[in-house]
């Protein structure tokens, strides 16, 4: 780029248009600096309102799921705590059986196993196959049906009969 001189007196006439111009540039200057400033400012704090909403969305699903994994714990360990307390009253009714069939046993003689086989015949007919079991009792046989009446089936329809009120034994 080469540089031309003024005539001289042209630098004094010059001048005023040189300060206009230089005025209108610094104005326009300030002009965009402002709105530059403006939209930095707006975009900050559109900026800042949705971080705001992100992070009160983001608190929103955390509660969301703590309560959900709180809710999930709780029915885990209900679960829980009912199971074992169904296998301690299993237990308590398998050993209540357990007895019952003991003491069932103790009763067993040849007069109460012919009253059970008379028992068979009446239900089942005359013609009944009856067959000794080895706790005491009898099983009989018709076509088409069979009575258990053993000793440990009779104690354990016996507390199955009475099971609510055996039941509230071991009920807390």
């Amino acid at each position: 780029m080469t540089r031309t001189t003024l005539p001289e007196g042209a630098a004094a006439t010059v001048e005023p248009v040189r300060e206009r111009l230089l005025a209108a540039a610094r104005a326009e200057a300030r002009a965009l600096l402002a709105d530059a400033e403006r939209d930095a400012a707006a975009t900050l704090r559109d900026a800042e309102g949705r971080a705001g909403e992100i992070l009160a969305e983001a608190r929103a699903r955390g509660e969301a799921d703590a309560a959900a994994a709180l809710a999930a714990g709780r029915v885990r360990r209900r679960r829980a705590a009912r199971a074992r307390e169904l296998r301690a009253r299993r237990a308590c009714w398998e050993e209540l059986c357990r007895q019952v069939e003991h003491g069932v046993g103790q009763l067993a003689c040849a007069e109460l196993r012919e009253r059970l086989a008379e028992r068979a015949r009446r239900v089942l007919g005359p013609d009944a196959r009856i067959e000794r079991t080895a706790d005491g009792g009898v099983v009989g046989e018709a076509p088409g049906r069979r009575l258990d009446l053993s000793l440990t089936a009779i104690a354990r329809r016996s507390a199955a009969l009475n099971g609510v009120e055996v039941e509230e034994l071991w009920a807390p």
